[in-house]
């Protein structure tokens, strides 16, 4: 591999270029290190000190593309390619880890703590994972770093202070985590639950979905997260087990009107949504967290079934899109979508007209380790990606974009261009209000938000309309929800409703995962919380969905039984031999 020399490009006709282009489509202590990072993986010798640049950075907040065009024309290849990377990491605290995590982090990065990696890659930003019992994601969710808010706060804060010490530290460092609400909802405790995509579908009121993605955002800012790789705009085209209730529905135009909502409820609170998975996941029932499902849709359904929810993020203003590894076999088969310059550039560029970030989906997904983590990383870059996620070993990839770099077979300015979007918006989210107090999360107009949209999802799929169940009531449940069926119990208890443990009218819960042998014949009431197929197979003559397990959901349910409110919720998904709703008009 021949040598050249890595001293900061002055790249002026690129970006100049590039200028214009992000400013028309921007709207709206284990072992401390210095405060210059010395080190670097051993594979590739470090560039020269970056030069003092003859163009400061604007110290007007009015223009992040600027800013951002500015701020690229200081930084060394290290920090380029540092801009462009966001790993996990192993450790619920910045500097201070256990001795497994520790491990962990060696074993991907060469360092012991989160903040070192940091510093030793430059890095842009960190995703933060976890998993809970119904998580479809888990399969790739190596570790866990959530606990609380309070913690999750620190640990953020571990990370900025590290990320500050960088050249590139006059732009605020991305910490993102995948919070869609409902299955996948990676922090927990302590957080207004809202309930799942396909619930604020069924509700079908794009103004109460945004009010409270509006709360989730603000909660999630408190805690120092910045990025939500949210919402799903997955059309449920096929009965998907992997993005299932993660979806807002399977119609097309009420799905693009929930995904608009809930991106501009986001990015109000200062938290850039990133509408995933480009081109639809919905589209196939295969996992891509165990193969490279196959679209096999024409063009024209595409158009007409895929894509509109996601130009309706783009509409909105959303700040990022995340690709999918899917073989779309109409556009560019044979080629998962996240190495697919024609899908990410030619469609999500050129016909969508995106001018964001594109985030790749996990590169610790099976369909990406077809490649080494290096060479994943420059195809998925040349291909359109800006932010490379969760490669399975952050020194190959930091090795592999230096090297694809200076052997010419990654053009500079398509690393200049990834890395000047990715700081673009990092500067649109320094231009958003300060983050709100911890205090703020849970609030009573947070839980208020989350109450009505869930309340409104509510949908009866048999029996008289809003009919109150006579009681006493006997909750029961498919296995291992003794908490849900605890949430329920009380909320009836507070409605007036008697419950008992045996003995009164069975109201049976499913939930995630469950088929035809957890219902049960002798209930009088079944009730789906998550998708609501399993209900076609069900005898009970009342039918109900909440499409979603939370608090709120649960208080929703027990209005509806105790006869004080009506299921207004329409399914958004069609289930066999039963009707949307048995409460139209």
């Amino acid at each position: 591999m021949s040598r050249v020399s890595t001293t900061p490009r002055r790249v002026g006709v690129a970006l100049a270029v590039l200028t214009t282009l992000l400013a028309s489509g921007c709207t709206g202590a284990e072992r401390p290190r210095s405060a210059t990072p010395t080190a670097t993986p051993s594979t590739v010798a470090p560039s020269t000190a970056a030069p003092a640049s003859s163009t400061p950075i604007p110290a007007s907040p009015g223009d992040p593309a600027a800013r951002a065009t500015a701020l690229v024309g200081r930084l060394a290849d290290e920090d380029l390619v540092g801009q462009v990377l966001m790993p996990y990491a192993y450790g619920s605290s910045a500097t201070e880890v256990s001795a497994g995590s520790a491990a962990g982090n060696r074993a991907m990065a060469g360092v012991d703590t989160p903040a070192e990696m940091v510093a030793k890659y430059r890095l842009g930003g960190v995703i933060l994972v976890g998993f809970s019992a119904d998580d479809p994601t888990s399969g790739n969710q190596e570790t866990t770093n959530v606990d609380n808010p309070r913690q999750v706060r620190a640990l953020t804060t571990g990370l900025r202070a590290a990320a500050g010490k960088l050249p590139a530290g006059a732009a605020p460092f991305l910490v993102g985590t995948d919070q869609e609400y409902g299955v996948v909802t990676r922090i927990t405790d302590g957080v207004t639950a809202l309930p799942s995509p396909l619930a604020a579908g069924a509700a079908g009121r794009p103004e109460l979905t945004e009010a409270a993605w509006r709360a989730a955002g603000a909660e999630l800012a408190a805690m120092g997260i910045n990025l939500d790789f949210a919402p799903v705009a997955d059309v449920l085209a096929t009965r998907s087990t992997v993005i299932g209730s993660r979806s807002f529905g399977a119609d097309p135009q009420r799905s693009a009107a929930q995904v608009a909502g809930a991106v501009r409820g986001l990015q109000s609170a200062g938290v850039a949504a990133s509408v995933k998975h480009f081109p639809g996941h919905g589209l196939s029932p295969t996992d891509s967290h165990k193969d490279v499902p196959v679209i096999p849709q024409s063009r024209a359904e595409l158009d007409r079934i895929a894509f509109p929810p996601f130009r309706a993020g783009v509409d909105a203003g959303a700040m990022a899109v995340m690709s999918a590894h899917l073989d779309v076999k109409a556009v560019d088969p044979g080629t998962p979508a996240t190495f697919s310059h024609k899908l990410l550039t030619d469609v999500l560029r050129g016909q969508l007209g995106f001018k964001g970030v594109v985030i790749t989906d996990g590169m610790n997904m099976p369909p990406a380790k077809r490649w080494s983590p290096g060479e994943a990383a420059v195809r998925a870059l040349k291909a359109g990606n800006d932010l490379i996620l969760m490669t399975p070993n952050l020194t190959q990839a930091y090795d592999g974009l230096l090297a694809a770099l200076r052997d010419g077979s990654l053009p500079r300015a398509r690393l200049v261009e990834a890395a000047t979007r990715v700081l673009t918006m990092k500067f649109r989210l320094a231009d958003k209000p300060a983050a709100p107090a911890l205090d703020t999360l849970a609030s009573p107009a947070h839980q208020q938000a989350a109450q009505v949209l869930a309340a409104a999802a509510v949908t009866q799929l048999r029996g008289a309309c809003g009919a109150k169940i006579p009681g006493p009531v006997t909750v029961t449940s498919s296995g291992g929800r003794d908490h849900t069926r605890a949430l329920l119990t009380r909320a009836l208890t507070a409605a007036g409703v008697k419950v008992v443990p045996s003995g009164g009218t069975v109201v049976h819960l499913v939930g995630y995962g469950d088929g035809a042998g957890d219902l049960r014949a002798d209930a009088k009431v079944t009730v789906a919380m998550d998708t609501p197929y399993v209900l076609a197979g069900a005898t009970s003559p009342t039918l109900l969905a909440t499409y979603s397990s939370s608090r709120a959901s649960m208080d929703g349910l027990a209005a509806v039984l105790a006869g004080k409110a009506r299921p207004t919720g329409r399914s958004p998904v069609p289930v066999s031999g039963l009707p949307a709703t048995t409460c139209a008009g």
